[in-house]
């Protein structure tokens, strides 16, 4: 069975572009069939509230309205997906940009509004795992932003980690996926405000105890549920890090079960 890399990449290393060139350096160089999910929500929420956009987070994930969605397309889909895209182009990667209208290749429905009214945000229904697959095999890397759409001409926002996470789960049946979870960070911390402090390994139990402990930042907690999702639905490796931890270069931590 062929190995796929899916990496998804973090809005911190995007709006830093020094780290994101060394990123997309590395990431070019990864050797086999690859696919490339990216968030940006750092960037859209500077954008926001340059245009008197409030911002709104609700247990680490956004609330989008429809002000929110029309920049959050603009910036996902546009501005940074085309900058990786030409960027992956010039490293000799031969990278193509999607946002999950494009090709139907993403569907979703909006997220019911009790208990929490997210607004338009989407809940992966579907993934066309045929369209994806014939892009891999013909040497292509996608690389996705987090817009979905509903089949209906709806476009919605949804979590970069949820969509890596979902990809990595459809094509687990005939690829052997590894998933790595690229931020900041060298990985999960045991003490937040302490970079050295890193997890090498996390299982299910351990991830209790760190719940109980209130040991895990609210915005790693979906990060954490996609990794187990993933693993319990047959993607063979998870891995969350830094840019280095493409290289093998520790540390950074592995999920497992």
């Amino acid at each position: 069975m062929d190995k796929l890399r899916i990496v998804k990449i973090g809005g911190n290393v995007i709006e830093n572009q020094t780290a994101l060139e060394s990123f997309l350096l590395d990431f070019s160089l990864l050797d086999g069939r690859t696919l490339l999910v990216h968030g940006g929500g750092k960037e859209a929420s500077q954008m926001a509230t340059q245009l008197n956009i409030p911002v709104q987070m609700i247990d680490g994930r956004r609330v989008t309205d429809r002000a929110t969605l029309e920049l959050i397309t603009m910036v996902y889909s546009g501005k940074i997906n085309k900058s990786i895209v030409a960027q992956l182009q010039a490293r000799g990667c031969n990278a193509l940009g999607f946002t999950g209208a494009d090709g139907n290749v993403i569907l979703a429905s909006k997220r019911p509004e009790k208990p929490i009214d997210f607004g338009f945000v989407g809940d992966i229904t579907h993934i066309n795992t045929p369209m994806i697959k014939m892009l891999l095999h013909a040497g292509i890397t996608p690389v996705f932003c987090a817009i979905t759409h509903d089949g209906s001409g709806q476009l919605l926002n949804t979590n970069a980690d949820t969509v890596a996470s979902a990809l990595a789960q459809a094509l687990a049946s005939d690829f052997e996926v590894e998933l790595l979870y690229c931020f900041e960070k060298k990985g999960v911390l045991e003490q937040v405000d302490n970079d050295e402090s890193v997890l090498l390994k996390i299982n299910t139990q351990r991830y209790q105890h760190l719940l109980k402990d209130q040991k895990i930042h609210s915005g790693m907690l979906p990060k954490l549920k996609n990794c187990f999702d993933a693993l319990s639905k047959g993607v063979s490796k998870v891995f969350i890090g830094n840019a280095e931890m493409l290289k093998g270069q520790p540390p950074f931590t592995q999920i497992e079960l």
